[in-house]
């Protein structure tokens, strides 16, 4: 098959893996086989960010994303011509928020909180929609920046009897989705966050993405998060795996898979 492009959204791959290192000993261009790869899938109009990890989970993450899942799929076999053994991955698609506000709740929202009317409330609506199409577009659509830090992990919400989100009624799961985005865009300009949806494509619901150039943001936003009600009452957090956002051969270099060029 040539092209698997989904209708909605963008495919994502988390690939963790471990450095053999007897191959990469052998191979002193065990690198370059990552870098072209990176390469080739970013002239074919996709993304990828390469993480030095940080623990021993992994050596080495890669973030892989764009509008061909085939496209990915080969990125992904082309990385194992280097000295890489898999050890974790997830799969999944960009996507749009189904609790977010629409334009009837938002001219509701500045009528009866702001006593916002007529030619004003127009203007401040046309602001609205202009700043909606543009979070809309960069969920489904994102572009992921070269930050300093990056952590993943995979998240589903409980199904647990006393605490079931699934049986909450639409309206108060929006209203405390609301709530939790709410904390999130405290950290706006210091945290990028990628939301990803994986529910009938992998083993939990979603994915979280967060990006940042301070370390401790990554921690501080994950814990305030935690005392709201959707994670506190309704949330199951997968595994977290953390690392250092490089440049492809910076990264190689970093985890013990040296290129020709980085050898000289």
């Amino acid at each position: 098959m040539e092209h698997v492009n989904p209708s909605v959204g963008w495919g994502v791959l988390h690939l963790y893996y471990r450095v053999d290192r007897e191959r990469a000993e052998r191979d002193a261009g065990a690198g370059k086989h990552v870098v072209d790869a990176f390469a080739a899938l970013e002239a074919d109009g996709h993304q990828a960010l390469a993480v030095a990890m940080l623990g021993h989970k992994a050596d080495l993450g890669v973030i892989a994303l764009g509008p061909d899942l085939a496209r990915l799929q080969r990125f992904q076999a082309e990385l194992l011509a280097a000295p890489l053994e898999p050890v974790y991955s997830y799969v999944s698609l960009t996507e749009q928020s189904e609790y977010g506000a629409t334009e009837g709740e938002e001219r509701t929202r500045l009528a009866s909180e702001e006593g916002v009317t007529g030619d004003e409330l127009e203007a401040r609506l046309d602001v609205w929609r202009d700043r909606i199409e543009h979070y809309r577009e960069n969920r489904v659509h994102p572009r992921l920046p070269m930050k300093n830090c990056c952590c993943f992990y995979p998240m589903s919400k409980r199904r647990a009897a006393e605490a079931n989100w699934y049986e909450l009624p639409f309206d108060d799961r929006k209203e405390l989705m609301a709530g939790h985005a709410r904390v999130g865009r405290t950290y706006a300009g210091r945290v990028l966050q990628l939301i990803t949806g994986s529910t009938g494509i992998d083993d939990w619901e979603w994915g979280v993405t967060l990006l940042a150039d301070d370390p401790a943001a990554l921690k501080e936003i994950v814990y305030e998060m935690r005392f709201d009600p959707v994670s506190a009452r309704y949330a199951e957090f997968g595994p977290f795996f953390t690392g250092l956002v490089l440049e492809p051969a910076d990264a190689c270099a970093r985890v013990g898979l040296t290129s020709e060029d980085h050898a000289r």
